[in-house]
């Protein structure tokens, strides 16, 4: 009976150990071999100070002075629904907003927190943005005009 026993036993180890056959299944199919994925830098978006963006504002142009008052509200306003997505230095699930209007003309980024839904599906530099950042889309908060405007002049104290 050990005979048998160790007989069966080395036929089952030289067995285990032999070449395994890769069989072809049809369906799905897992890989867990890590590839390199390239990260798109920040250079696929332009810099585009003439597009003004889909939407209600055209041709928007601020004072040399910040407007204290309207800054305050927008603060305010900032605080209570874009942090959760931004920051003023730090990328987060969208992008960081110092400095937004040395890429961005005032026009489009008013239009950006005016008119979220229609920037993402026609404006070119909004779609980039998108693309960016996974396909975070930015909701409409539905602001009003001067809500928009606070908020765009808040922006400018980054």
């Amino acid at each position: 009976m050990k005979k048998i026993l160790s007989v069966l036993a080395i036929g089952a180890l030289i067995a285990s150990c032999g070449e395994k056959k890769e069989e072809k299944k049809d369906g799905f199919e897992m890989n867990r071999t890590k590839k390199e994925v390239k990260a798109e830098a920040a250079e696929g978006v332009p810099v585009d100070m003439d597009n003004d963006g889909v939407g209600p504002f055209k041709d928007i142009t601020f004072s040399d002075d910040i407007d204290a008052e309207l800054a305050a509200a927008g603060e305010a306003k900032y605080s209570a629904i874009c942090t959760a997505c931004h920051m003023a230095e730090q990328r987060m699930i969208g992008p960081a907003l110092k400095g937004v209007y040395e890429k961005r003309s005032p026009a489009w980024v008013m239009n950006m927190i005016k008119n979220p839904d229609g920037m993402l599906k026609e404006d070119p530099i909004a779609k980039a943005l998108l693309k960016e950042y996974n396909n975070a889309i930015m909701l409409n908060q539905n602001l009003t005009d001067d809500e928009t405007r606070a908020v765009a002049e808040y922006l400018r104290t980054l």
